[in-house]
């Protein structure tokens, strides 16, 4: 089967996520091209070397916020004059592979492409449970304004799909046909990871301007292998117990199969990484991004682990203390690797092509 697989470009996660559905598919026969953009398509075409690179949207970030005026000079100002070179490059691509289906990770021109070709799409992603379940108040709470925001745009993003999979390690009430909900999905370094219970805490912070968390972390006297503040770090630098390491794919899967627990942003990916490998996680979403506020206060309501909107030393001294109740929770959380999504992926694709 031809297939046209989209990634968006924003954050890694997808791409991650992606590699594991795209090694999927060709070991089961399948041909595959691959559309993505910025840092994404140049990780899935060094893994498998058929990705077309087209402009995509990215945020800049400062301070744990996203900076909106600057994202838009960034995406569109400054890259603009880029964008007609890039679709023509994609366009081109396409008409030789003549794709037999599409599947997209929050990716808009194979979208695009499928629908006005008539041809049947798969969306395969975290994000569309934000759209196609039922929330509870405890999620919403004071924030209702940006969830419809929100809502509105994961919409209108890959609307009438043939059929949303969707990764997530908490279940709420489907409220659309055509949705199925599956475990996370994991890179192999993961699952081939041997959990066990180390001292130190694992720290992941990329966005700028983070001197108010490092004064935190030192006063614990906890060893922090800390990776991200430091962009560009070629080996480690300690300051007390604070060390700050280059990122290696290796070495962050060690430090986080071997921690105590993980201060992080709320992204999904870390988020069901650490869930998996029954890692309690303090999560402190990006200010004005619902998706990642969603998944740390679902993380709290399933106590695996705590949202904050900062990290001060109360907030932190409180997570420590909880550490117990939030193992024991963890310790009933399983999945059976990825098969779950991949066997349903599957039966999707049969489905689709018979029909």
């Amino acid at each position: 089967m031809r297939i046209l697989y989209g990634v968006t470009g924003e954050g890694m996660g997808h791409a991650m996520r992606s590699r594991v559905v795209l090694e999927h598919l060709l070991a089961c026969g399948h041909q595959v091209e691959i559309v993505s953009s910025n840092r994404a398509a140049d990780y899935l075409d060094g893994r498998f070397g058929n990705t077309t690179k087209i402009h995509g949207l990215h945020m800049v970030l400062e301070e744990n916020r996203i900076k909106r005026g600057k994202t838009l000079w960034s995406n569109i100002l400054k890259s603009g004059k880029g964008v007609p070179k890039n679709i023509m490059a994609y366009f081109s691509m396409i008409e030789s592979f003549e794709p037999e289906i599409v599947i997209s990770d929050f990716e808009s021109w194979t979208y695009f492409y499928a629908q006005n070709h008539r041809i049947p799409i798969i969306s395969i992603d975290n994000m569309q449970i934000i759209n196609r379940c039922t929330h509870p108040d405890v999620i919403l709470d004071g924030e209702k304004k940006l969830f419809h925001f929100t809502k509105a745009f994961v919409k209108g993003k890959l609307p009438f799909c043939d059929h949303y999979l969707i990764s997530t390690f908490f279940h709420p009430e489907i409220r659309k046909k055509n949705t199925s909900l599956h475990p996370p999905i994991l890179r192999p370094e993961i699952l081939a990871a041997t959990p066990s219970q180390g001292e130190h805490l694992l720290i992941y912070q990329t966005a700028a301007g983070n001197d108010d968390l490092e004064k935190v972390l030192a006063q614990t006297g906890i060893e922090c292998r800390i990776y991200g503040m430091r962009p560009g770090l070629k080996e480690e630098e300690v300051v007390g117990n604070l060390r700050h390491r280059p990122f290696s794919e290796t070495g962050f899967v060690e430090d986080l199969a071997s921690a105590r627990a993980v201060i992080a942003g709320a992204g999904f990916t870390l988020m069901g990484e650490a869930v998996y490998l029954h890692k309690p996680m303090l999560a402190i979403p990006l200010r004005g991004q619902f998706e990642q506020l969603m998944n740390a206060r679902y993380l709290e309501h399933e106590k695996f682990g705590q949202y904050a909107d900062n990290l001060d030393g109360k907030t932190l001294s409180t997570f420590l203390e909880k550490l117990p109740e939030y193992q024991a929770r963890l310790a009933s959380y399983s999945q059976d690797g990825n098969s779950d999504l991949l066997t349903a992926l599957d039966f999707q694709l049969r489905r689709l092509v018979a029909s």
